[in-house]
């Protein structure tokens, strides 16, 4: 029997030290009702705050990851501490010399562990802000500093963001873009073996099948030329390694202040998402997690989760390489709504995945 994702991957340092899961299409996904109960897994917490708009009587935030947890309640306590523009600074959405005052700010109205956590890594937040210092930024910053100058200049990569009709962006992307270069540097730097070790836990492709870096090339085609790039932060970040004035739901001015008023609502739990807290829950939050499961365990878990689910809850949660749906012993008591789906795929602008799964339990 394979062995479960907590014994066969690391979770001791920062994994994802920011969402790469749009919350735009997170919130859509879920019944618009104030006083719902959301399970959510932590990650980096950015997703769990965005939960916070849906005005929820409660979200249980899960991790298997120290470390993740630390994240969100870095964020939790930069909420209840900083204004709105300190608080992009701090996790490096803006330029900042203050990052270290700031950091001391924040942590000065949080636990013993987190505040020893985060005083470790002062150095890389000082430099790169808190929201950068992960295994999957990193990754992303090697790549812009010594992938993407050997694809494209500067110059080239800043006009993926100007504002142009879809034709103007097909043609840009195939002129100036879809070079033999960047066909060939993707297939490496996007391989399954470079990923692994350099991006994600090597464990966590043990299920997927196919090229990574033709589902790179893909996504990033769909993301330049369907979507507007204009409007697109997990784009802009990956290729600039900033932001600019393009921010990802919870780090937006306009929702700063609901969030920041509602932080008391989130309960943090350490351990397995499928044993955090006793349901009923309205909402399932589960980002990726199907994806570094096999069939087996994936039915196992959602199962277990499904028994904690009130009628009508909905679950919710990303594939990129690795097929995962609810199982087939749930057939009749879960339907997928796929018209949704295909609605939110639209406006997803965390383009790396291959699908969007929203199903609702029926009975």
């Amino acid at each position: 029997m394979t062995a479960s994702i907590d014994q066969r991957a690391s979770f001791e340092a920062v994994r994802y030290a920011q969402a790469w899961e749009d919350a735009d299409v997170l919130l859509g996904a879920f019944h618009k009702r104030p006083g719902q109960r959301f399970l959510s897994i932590c990650a980096a917490g950015d997703n769990v705050l965005a939960l916070l708009l849906l005005d929820p009587r409660e979200v249980v935030a899960a991790d298997l990851s120290d470390a993740q947890i630390a994240c969100l309640r870095l964020r939790i306590a930069a909420c209840r501490t900083l204004p709105h523009g300190a608080f992009l600074e701090l996790f490096g959405a803006r330029p900042s010399s203050r990052r270290s005052a700031l950091l001391t700010e924040a942590l000065a109205v949080c636990d013993g562990d987190t505040s020893a956590f985060w005083q470790a890594l002062e150095p890389q937040v000082a430099e790169y802000g808190a929201g950068n210092v992960g295994k999957f930024e990193n990754y992303f910053r090697l790549f812009r500093r010594y992938v993407l100058p050997l694809i494209h200049s500067r110059s080239t990569v800043e006009s993926v963001f100007e504002k142009r009709d879809w034709a103007a962006r097909a043609r840009f992307f195939e002129d100036r873009w879809n070079n033999r270069r960047w066909n060939l540097c993707t297939s490496l730097f996007f391989s399954r073996t470079v990923m692994g070790w350099l991006g994600r836990d090597p464990a966590f492709f043990d299920h997927v099948e196919g090229s990574a870096g033709a589902h790179v090339r893909n996504k990033v085609r769909f993301a330049a030329v369907d979507q507007d790039p204009s409007e697109n932060p997990y784009m802009r970040t990956v290729l600039t390694g900033r932001s600019a004035d393009v921010l990802p739901t919870a780090w937006r001015e306009e929702t700063y202040q609901a969030i920041a008023d509602r932080v008391d609502r989130i309960t943090v739990v350490k351990g397995p998402v499928q044993r955090a807290a006793k349901g009923p829950f309205d909402g399932f939050n589960l980002s990726d997690i199907f994806e570094y499961m096999s069939v087996e365990e994936t039915a196992e878990i959602y199962t277990d989760l499904f028994e904690q689910a009130a009628p009508g809850a909905r679950f919710v949660y990303w594939n990129m390489m690795a097929p995962r749906s609810a199982p087939p012993s749930l057939a009749g008591r879960v339907v997928r709504l796929s018209d949704l789906e295909a609605e939110l795929k639209q406006i997803d602008k965390a383009f790396f995945y291959a699908d969007l799964i929203v199903e609702e339990k029926t009975s």
